[in-house]
């Protein structure tokens, strides 16, 4: 079973609680320039990712990306691993970085390619929006 917020329930989970982090970028690209945000976010999704490998465990595929999920669903991410016939994935229905990734959609790059490293395979990252409703699912070979 899967569950997904309405914008109702947005209130309740953290999406808009960015608006530091939104005018921290801001004032980067003022002092520094035009891709200086960018390439602050790089860097900040490289650390994540050095960070995270140490913490996702498995010796497959499947392993990994369940730990992944794990770990993702604590962050508030509301993620979940999915084995189904459309293959295995990765099922996440809210993101605590919703403003900055409107704003920034370098964001989903740059989780699809710390998704291929912490998990060794290639990804695909489909993010959906509908009626007020998140969803973004990694899909890879297991």
């Amino acid at each position: 079973m899967v569950y997904r917020l309405t914008r109702r329930a947005h209130d309740l989970f953290q999406a808009d609680s960015n608006r530091f982090t939104l005018e921290l970028l801001d004032s980067i690209q003022s002092i520094y320039g035009p891709n200086a945000p960018e390439k602050l976010l790089y860097n900040l999704f490289e650390r994540k990712c050095a960070s995270l490998k140490e913490k996702v465990k498995g010796a497959t595929v499947a392993e990994r990306a369940k730990s992944l999920a794990k770990i993702r669903d604590t962050e508030g991410y509301m993620s979940e691993f999915v084995a189904d016939e459309g293959g295995p994935q990765i099922l996440e229905c809210h993101t605590p970085l919703q403003n900055v990734l409107d704003k920034y959609p370098i964001i989903g790059r740059l989780e699809q390619e710390m998704f291929e490293q912490l998990l060794g395979t290639r990804v695909r990252r489909q993010e959906t929006r509908n009626s007020g409703l998140y969803e973004c699912a990694f899909y890879f070979d297991a």
